[in-house]
């Protein structure tokens, strides 16, 4: 696992919607994603709406993030934004596959990036580390790969 992200972008003026999609399933660190997400946004990308879709829980995170890439206005970016703790059982681990390959799938379908931040981990401290700190947050990382991209596509118009 990487413990530094890539440098920050610089903040873009491009006007457009951002949607951020995540579970209410452990909803203490999946909040702070989000915070963490929307706040980065704000900074770097102004002009942009960002638009929050909240589901049960990560499962139902793909469809969604589908339904979106298919409506007729599409975002500029999807971010996809969960939690899951492994336990006992490979239940997390299939479940963590199958959002994995689905939100690949949609951003490739559709030519939209899915910023795919559902993070699998061992236990409450590492879900605590990626999203409630400052070192490590998914949600801000998540947002600046969003713009990141978002410029990027634009260029290749």
């Amino acid at each position: 696992m990487s413990k530094s992200a890539p440098q920050s972008p610089a903040p873009t003026g491009q006007p457009g919607t951002v949607c951020i999609v995540a579970s209410r399933y452990n909803s203490t660190y999946t909040d702070a994603l989000v915070a963490s997400a929307r706040e980065t946004l704000a900074t770097l990308a102004p002009a942009l709406e960002v638009r929050v879709l909240r589901v049960p829980g990560a499962f139902e995170i793909p469809v969604v993030v589908e339904a979106v890439a298919s409506g007729e206005v599409q975002p500029l970016a999807i971010i996809a934004l969960g939690v899951i703790i492994r336990g006992s059982t490979a239940h997390a681990d299939l479940i963590a596959a199958s959002i994995t390959r689905s939100l690949a799938d949609t951003g490739v379908s559709h030519l939209i990036p899915v910023i795919h931040e559902v993070l699998l981990v061992e236990n409450a401290a590492q879900a605590e580390a990626r999203s409630l700190g400052d070192e490590l947050n998914r949600g801000r990382e998540a947002a600046e790969a969003a713009v990141s991209m978002i410029d990027l596509m634009a260029s290749l118009d």
